[in-house]
This record gives structure tokens, C-alpha cells and sequence, in this order.
């Protein structure tokens, strides 16, 4: 497969879940890659895993400031780029009384503030034509208990998909979102999700079951390929049904 022969690519929070396997994707189709991560020993990690030749870029999704490291960084390895997954996130699930502040704020400037200035700072280097896909999320949509903040930075992305799409596609740069539904990675043990509460979200998905980061993958791949040209400011639910009910 050569979706993305000769394309240069970020991914950010590309350690682990939907983020490595979007990467082993993008390796597959022929991208070169870089990916972002927030702790060493992680980013080692997906780094021996996906080969030397990825550009490991060690970034806090939330520092302003270091998004324009980031995109020194990739200028230096690539000199452009043709394709940004914009993955990074942090799920923090709380009910509304146990909310503070600060987690407020860390999570607005982790989900949404970084992303916004990751891709203003990659402005300058982006390519005509080039891909940007933001990872939302179902939660978005969905009035699910205890999802207040995250599911507003989701909306906010969503947005961003549409008004950056519309800004942006003058310079040739198409924008795009995936919302995926409730996916196998090791957000919901992070989160104390117990295989009783993992079985009771996945009776609520018409499917039966929950996602794979690969098919999460997979429709990044599309919408970062030429196969996608034709997309602008979409959102492609990926939730085996979930949000429909």
C-alpha cells in the first residue's frame, strides 16, 4: 500500500493506542513520521518499535510554547509537512461537584488551547495541499454522566474542524475530525474503568463490542490520503452505532 508514499507526517500522542497504531499505519502507506509523547521511556518505546528513522519529538500537548518547538523540530527533520493526526489528549472523567480549576484548565489546555496553537505554529511549514485530522470524540454528541469537561473540549475540536477547514482551505489545507466511539486502549483502565463498567458501556454500542485502534487507523488514513481530497470539514463518526440510540 502507498496511500501515503513520500507524504511527511505528525502524529501527536503517537506512544500508544489510537496514536501507535495510526502510526504503524502511516508507516505502512509510506509516510515519513514523527510523532510526539509526553514521557521518554514511552516515546523510546514506540520509537524501537516503529523503526529509527521516526522522528521522536518529546512535547506537552498543553505548553503553547512548545508547539512551536514542535514544529521547529519538524521543520528541521522534514523541512515541511503534508499530514497532522492532532491525537494528544488526556480523559479526565469526573461528576460536576468534584470538578476544580485547575483540572478544569489542564484539560482545556491539554484537549483543546495546545492543539489550536500545535496547529497555528505548524502554519508556516504545512504544505499545498496538506491533511489536518483532529481527534475528537463520541462525548461530543452523547450526554454521557461524568463527561462534562472532556466532551466540551471534544465540541471544541469538532469546531475547530469546521471553521479552521473553512479558513484554511484557500491554502490548499483540508481539516477534518474523527469521533470515535468507546476504543480498546488503555484509556478506560487508566480511568478505573472495571471490566464490569467496560461491560456495561460496550451493551450500549448497537455493535456489541468496543473499537480497535486500527479501525480508528484506518479512517485517518483515508482522510489524510488523496483518496480524501474531496473531504473538507467533516466529522466521521466512528462508534459502532452508539451515538445513534
Amino acid at each position: 500500500m502507498d496511500r501515503l508514499e513520500g507524504k511527511r507526517a505528525l502524529i501527536t500522542g503517537g506512544t500508544s493506542g489510537i496514536g501507535l497504531a495510526t502510526a504503524r499505519a502511516f508507516l505502512a502507506e509510506g509516510a515519513r513520521l514523527a510523532i510526539t509523547g509526553s514521557k521518554p521511556e514511552t516515546l523510546e518505546a514506540a520509537r524501537a518499535e516503529l523503526g529509527r528513522d521516526v522522528v521522536a519529538i518529546r512535547a506537552d500537548a498543553g505548553d503553547v510554547a512548545g508547539q512551536r518547538e514542535v514544529a521547529d523540530a519538524v521543520r528541521r527533520a522534514f523541512g515541511g509537512l503534508d499530514v497532522l493526526f492532532v491525537n494528544a489528549d488526556i480523559g479526565d472523567f469526573r461528576p460536576l461537584e468534584a470538578w476544580d480549576e485547575a483540572g478544569f484548565d489542564r484539560s482545556v489546555t491539554v484537549n483543546l488551547k495546545g492543539p489550536f496553537f500545535l496547529v497555528r505554529a505548524l502554519l508556516p511549514i504545512l504544505a499545498d495541499p496538506a491533511s489536518v485530522v483532529l481527534n475528537t470524540s463520541i462525548n461530543a454528541r452523547i450526554g454521557m454522566p461524568a463527561s462534562s469537561v472532556y466532551a466540551a473540549t471534544k465540541a471544541g475540536l469538532v469546531s475547530l474542524a469546521r471553521t479552521l477547514s473553512g479558513e484554511l482551505i484557500g491554502r490548499g489545507i483540508r481539516v477534518n475530525a474523527v469521533s470515535p466511539g468507546p476504543v480498546a486502549t488503555p484509556l478506560h483502565g487508566k480511568i478505573g474503568m472495571t471490566e464490569a463498567d467496560i461491560a456495561g458501556l460496550v451493551g450500549r454500542i448497537p455493535l456489541g463490542r468496543r473499537g480497535e485502534p486500527a479501525e480508528i487507523a484506518a479512517a485517518v488514513v483515508f482522510l489524510a490520503s488523496d483518496e480524501g481530497a474531496f473531504t473538507v470539514g467533516s466529522e466521521l463518526v466512528i462508534d459502532g452505532g452508539m451515538s445513534n440510540l
